[in-house]
């Protein structure tokens, strides 16, 4: 899948986050906030989060897979930290809670829509 698929589908992602978690809410606008989110997120997500994954690798494997959650959020949370501040634009997490469930969501979405645009 190329870059700007999966902007396209971290976009579509964001935007369900925002609507579907109370938590999370929009800065610059709704779709503004999701499109520049979506694309610090996609850029954390091929760099940095392979990083964490092998460094959270033990912790990951005594909580059987359930820490990678805890990563996803705090990718989430960087990707609304970075935006908001480069780019006036983004989505504000009130809390862990809601950084924790909007990572399950955005996940979730994100692997529906990848399926649905698939390779090309």
């Amino acid at each position: 899948m190329s870059f700007v698929a999966r902007w396209v589908t971290a976009t579509i992602a964001c935007a369900a986050a925002i609507w579907l978690v109370p938590g999370i809410v929009p800065v610059g606008g709704t779709w503004v906030g999701a499109v520049f989110c979506a694309l610090v997120l996609a850029l954390l997500n091929a760099t940095i989060k392979p990083l964490l994954q092998v460094l959270a690798l033990p912790v990951t494997l005594l909580t059987l897979g359930i820490f990678y959650v805890v990563v996803n959020a705090f990718v989430l949370e960087l990707a609304s930290w970075l935006s908001r501040n480069i780019f006036h634009a983004g989505i504000a997490i009130d809390s862990l809670g809601s950084a924790i469930l909007g990572a399950i969501i955005i996940s979730l979405v994100s692997s529906v829509v990848g399926g649905i645009i698939g390779d090309e």
